[in-house]
């Protein structure tokens, strides 16, 4: 029999259940603040105590509610944070296979999809995630497989919130660790968000990508044109997670094709220098619009980012020359339409002449005394003291240290640019357009 006590605790009980099956929205919301307020931080022993062992009844009904209520947004904040009072409460296993049994994972990611819930609301709805994500490896195995990747991705693409993009980041973080069966996948996700237009998003992919390539170890074979293109960003944040990027990336196999595609990138088409030319000098009102074409933004990380590799590994410089680098950066010099474009390939190529005797003999020979000794007094300044004939020696340079390079034995290092190899089995997810197209 039970005693007095414990049965004055089952009438409370079951009082308060049945007070919140016969309230309305208002009185379930004060009811709710209740709760969050008295029983934030519990573990799921002390909740069961409140609850007269019978906290479960309660969850029932909050998921319940959850799952008929969440298309319309009613209350979604205070309901997710109470499930999140149970989910994250010590000792909360059994809490946690009641939600999941009942579809709670598919219900959180279908909340970050839908447009009229607030951003508030997919913030707990993340935050949700996270909490069965930091579970354990079967719970993190659950989310990918219920398309997880995909819906987390596209909502941080589509995220105001700056505060609410960096929570999305640390799902993503927990995702890609632990996870083997999945890895692969949140990498990939990871890779298709480089193309966003948001910023922040774009900057937290880069940073989450860095952690996902050290535990995949194999690279994609996207993830150095979507890399370079990042490069474009007008955005200072984004240009240096993406050259931090970079410099892991030399580490693997897709180091040769990266230090190409980073010269390359020097000297822009004619294509994408020309398109917008006309527009730029038809309209009289827009002045120095070049400065913020992507092309030359891309030209001129480009070329510090050639100065930051080739400053960390001077095998690295050597394989830039044989690329033809010192060509690449003086056309860049002579750039007038980005100044920055100048100035970084100065501050490059001042490294490569300084380090390297057969590239200071051939600039200095090219230059001509006057521009060669302007250029060694202050190489950042130098777009700023240079005239029109200088600039067209820059431009049109033909200089080429390649053939100088084999008999001083440059070329004859060890260095061993495969580290890794391709991921040549999956194929990378292509939500970004759908992404875009929905925007």
């Amino acid at each position: 029999m039970t005693s007095i006590k414990e049965q004055a605790a089952i009438s409370r009980l079951l009082s308060f259940l049945q007070d919140w099956d016969n309230a309305g929205k208002v009185a379930r919301s004060h009811i709710l603040n209740n709760f969050i307020e008295t029983n934030q931080g519990k573990t799921a022993p002390e909740l069961e105590q409140e609850f007269s062992q019978g906290a479960s009844l309660f969850l029932v009904r909050l998921t319940t509610w959850l799952r008929l209520t969440y298309m319309t947004g009613s209350c979604l904040e205070k309901l997710l944070r109470s499930i999140g009072i149970f989910l994250s409460s010590v000792s909360s296993n059994r809490y946690l296979i009641e939600f999941l049994e009942v579809g709670g994972v598919l219900t959180l990611l279908e909340i970050l999809g839908l447009e009229k819930v607030k951003e508030e609301d997919k913030k707990e709805s993340i935050k949700l995630l996270q909490v069965i994500a930091n579970s354990g490896r079967k719970y993190k195995e659950l989310i990918c497989e219920s398309y997880g990747v995909r819906a987390i991705a596209e909502f941080l693409a589509k995220s105001e919130s700056e505060e609410t993009q960096e929570e999305v980041q640390v799902l993503l973080d927990s995702l890609v660790h632990g996870n083997p069966k999945y890895q692969n996948q949140v990498y990939k996700g990871l890779i298709a968000l480089l193309p966003s237009v948001s910023p922040k998003a774009q900057q937290l992919a880069l940073q989450t990508l860095r952690t996902a390539q050290s535990i995949v170890g194999t690279t994609h074979p996207s993830i150095v044109d979507c890399v370079l293109n990042v490069l474009r960003t007008m955005h200072l944040e984004v240009q240096y997670e993406a050259i931090e990027l970079i410099k892991d990336l030399v580490n693997y196999d897709v180091c040769p094709e990266l230090l190409k595609g980073l010269v390359d990138l020097l000297i822009p088409s004619l294509k994408e220098t020309s398109t917008l030319q006309p527009k730029i000098l038809n309209d009289s009102t827009v002045l120095q619009l070049t400065t913020h074409l992507p092309v030359f933004l891309q030209q001129a990380a480009a070329a510090k980012a050639i100065g930051v590799l080739a400053r960390s590994n001077t095998s690295l410089a050597e394989e830039m020359l044989h690329l033809r680098v010192v060509h690449s950066l003086m056309a860049a010099m002579g750039n007038t339409d980005h100044s920055n474009s100048q100035r970084q390939a100065s501050l490059t190529l001042e490294y490569f002449v300084r380090v390297f005797p057969v590239v200071e003999k051939r600039v200095r020979r090219f230059m001509g005394e006057e521009l060669y000794q302007l250029f060694l007094s202050n190489a950042e300044d130098l777009y700023m003291k240079i005239d029109s004939v200088q600039v067209d020696i820059l431009a049109t340079n033909k200089v080429d240290v390649t053939r100088a390079l084999y008999p001083s034995g440059l070329f004859h290092s060890n260095r061993n640019f495969h580290f890794g190899s391709h991921d040549q089995d999956v194929d990378l997810p292509h939500f970004q357009g759908d992404m875009e197209g929905k925007e």
